[in-house]
């Protein structure tokens, strides 16, 4: 049973049978209009250097693995993850910058953070990335795709499950669209979470007959 749990933004604590934690893109949550994750990593995952993906001082703690946009694959405890180049607008990153996707494979759950995606996936790295069980996807556009540019890149994948990130909630102070602008296109069924906590099994994802767009409740 994996657990993860999200904090907002773009910001996920994923935590093993073992209780290993890996946390990815850390906000510090003033900075952003939310309250900073409370957790403490054993790894930390980040995806690209800007202030709201970067704040590995507020999730760590004494022995905390940091990395920083790392490509190719490493481990994180017992745990495969593999950091796939990709770029934060559709110029090939010429305005923002690049970013490193993560393909995180924990006690048989693989799940893929992209970051803040800027494009649509070539075919070459949907290929590259191959089988998908959770997909973390921004939807909330401005710096990120949107929500077409996101149901695109969900279609090309075809993970079990897409968990929307990145999107405007209550207190959040940048332009960012809501989540229900994904949803109102997304040509799949939406399970909306009553808490920003989710337990799975890959073997039930795998079970789930077509793909599935899974909310997460607004962390309080």
């Amino acid at each position: 049973m994996v657990v993860i749990r999200w904090h907002g933004h773009a910001c996920f604590e994923i935590v093993d049978e073992s209780g290993y934690t890996i946390v990815v893109d850390p906000h510090d949550g003033g900075s952003i209009g939310l309250k900073p994750p409370a957790v403490r990593a054993d790894a930390i995952l980040i995806t690209h250097e800007h202030f709201d993906h970067n704040a590995h001082q507020v999730v760590a703690k004494e022995g905390s693995e940091v990395h920083s946009m790392r490509k190719g694959e490493f481990m994180v405890g017992k745990h495969k993850v593999v950091g796939i180049e990709a770029y934060h607008d559709e110029f090939k990153g010429r305005r923002r910058g690049k970013v490193v996707m993560y393909l995180m494979d924990v006690d048989g759950v693989k799940i893929l953070h992209v970051g803040d995606l800027g494009h649509v996936l070539s075919s070459d790295t949907v290929s590259r990335i191959g089988s998908v069980d959770i997909l973390m996807l921004p939807v909330g556009g401005t710096f990120t795709i949107g929500p077409k540019e996101a149901v695109e890149v969900a279609e090309a994948l075809k993970p079990r499950a897409v968990v929307p990130m990145h999107y405007w909630v209550k207190g959040v102070n940048l332009p960012l669209r809501p989540v229900d602008d994904f949803l109102s296109i997304a040509p799949y069924e939406v399970v909306k979470l009553d808490s920003n906590e989710w337990s799975v099994r890959g073997d039930d994802l795998r079970g789930w007959p077509s793909t599935k767009v899974v909310v997460f409740r607004e962390p309080k």
